[in-house]
């Protein structure tokens, strides 16, 4: 059985109401402070893997660097790309464009961009390469669209409804799952980690 802490990055440096998706921004000027509420929340771990993205990455450096593990990239953790939307504000987004996506939300794909459905297809790729890992003890370090796309997987429930799930920066989630030839098992329900005050 894998003990997976799945980890939001910190507070881009982006204003808000911004749609960035895939955009590689860098973190805020905030960044080590919630680095190190996020570090005080994790016990030892084997291995941290995460998103290339510059906001991903830099925090999943901290954590293997002080954790004392190696550090792994996987670009099927990245963020669901928004294509044309990205870098715009949400509210400059056209509203039929934005219609379309409501009315289907797991098939509709911004232009340019890629659907929920695809945004599944990777995380399910990524969690079967994962349980052949012997680690037993990892860090997942992504962001709100492929963190709620593994949880989706964890709890077999559709991507969709996970919308309405919290996941703010720095959020952390503590899953434990066995698998066998056949399935992918949730062992308990996904526990959320409070942040311990530094």
């Amino acid at each position: 059985m894998q003990t997976l802490y799945l980890i939001r990055h910190t507070k881009p440096n982006i204003a808000s109401g911004i749609c960035y998706g895939q955009l590689d921004i860098d973190v805020a000027g905030s960044f080590e402070t919630e680095a190190n509420n996020i570090l005080h929340c994790l016990p030892p771990l084997q291995l941290v893997i995460a998103s290339p993205l510059l906001r991903a990455h830099r925090l999943g450096e901290h954590l293997a660097q002080a954790l004392g593990c190696p550090l792994r990239s996987d670009t099927r953790l990245i963020e669901k790309h928004f294509g044309a939307w990205e870098g715009k504000p949400w509210d400059d987004i056209p509203h039929n464009e934005i219609d379309a996506w409501a009315a289907d939300v797991m098939d509709y794909a911004p232009p340019g961009g890629e659907s929920a459905q695809q945004l599944m297809q990777r995380a399910q790729g990524f969690m079967h390469d994962l349980a052949q890992l012997p680690q037993q003890h990892i860090a997942l370090v992504a962001h709100g669209g492929s963190i709620r796309a593994l949880l989706a997987l964890f709890a077999d429930v559709s991507l969709a409804d996970t919308l309405g799930w919290q996941m703010e920066y720095g959020a952390v989630v503590c899953v434990q799952f066995a698998t066998d030839s056949q399935h992918l098992r949730c062992a308990h329900d996904s526990e959320r980690i409070p942040h311990r005050q530094s």
